[in-house]
């Protein structure tokens, strides 16, 4: 099995002196994901709720839409392929498209066309300071990064608290393993709002609107292009999240705005 994390050596330079330390660095290696028999394409991620990742993948993808369609998914025993059956024939897509993502996401959803998902009737609403809570919350949660640094989290809340966080090294990997963990646990609140800590581009915006999600916060910055689909979904998107202030970007009516 692989472990989230590697313990490693390195030397440090500063104030005129060199150090030598021991600490520890976040995993990133190849995991594939099979589809009743056939490999499909590979994940670069951390090796941590895989059998997440490869369902949540396909629901965000609206491949699949929920576990009633997965007869089995399991991790091999090496650790670097995950078999999903479904009870249907599958085709794979064969428009596979290099996304943005950190470590190379890919996705077969054509980004720029009419979204068959509107949020915009969404009535969901937060206070701002609640906002700014769910951020705190958000670090609280980031149990991987205090020990590793060098990872990405996201997490599902229902405005009060988080529900469902994950880590990995491609912030779309974490938004994917938050739908797969949602459909295994069966998690699915009335109000949804998501936040994390990558950056918000189109795929990230994509999967937000998959999961049904008015509420798209970010610790960092939107892309243009995720500002222009975060308006055709009727999402509200919150980008420069921090104790104190955030910017809104589209949709601010739910936050008072």
């Amino acid at each position: 099995m692989i472990l989230p994390q590697k313990a490693i050596q390195y030397d440090r330079y500063e104030f005129h002196k060199w150090e030598h330390h021991h600490a520890e660095t976040i995993v990133e290696t190849p995991v594939s994901l099979t589809v009743n028999g056939k490999v499909w394409i590979t994940f670069m991620c951390t090796p941590v709720n895989l059998e997440a990742l490869s369902v949540g993948f396909l629901y965000n993808e609206g491949l699949i839409p929920g576990m009633n369609d997965v007869v089995d998914v399991r991790l091999c025993e090496h650790g670097d392929n995950v078999d999903v059956w479904l009870n249907h024939d599958l085709e794979q897509p064969t428009n596979w498209r290099r996304t943005s993502g950190c470590t190379g996401g890919v996705t077969a959803v054509d980004l720029l066309a009419k979204p068959n998902i509107s949020l915009g009737e969404n009535r969901l609403k937060v206070k701002p300071e609640a906002i700014m809570d769910l951020v705190e919350k958000l670090f609280e949660s980031q149990e991987l990064y205090r020990d590793t640094g060098g990872v990405h989290t996201s997490a599902l809340s229902d405005g009060e608290k988080v529900l469902v966080a994950a880590d990995d090294i491609g912030r779309h990997n974490t938004l994917d393993k938050i739908a797969g963990l949602c459909m295994m646990k069966n998690i699915w609140p009335e109000n949804r709002i998501l936040i994390t800590t990558g950056r918000i581009s189109s795929e990230m915006l994509q999967k937000a609107a998959q999961l049904d999600a008015p509420i798209l916060i970010s610790r960092t910055s939107p892309s243009s292009l995720s500002i222009e689909m975060a308006e055709r979904y009727g999402i509200t998107l919150i980008g420069y999240a921090r104790k104190h202030r955030f910017n809104v970007y589209s949709n601010g009516q739910r936050v008072g705005l």
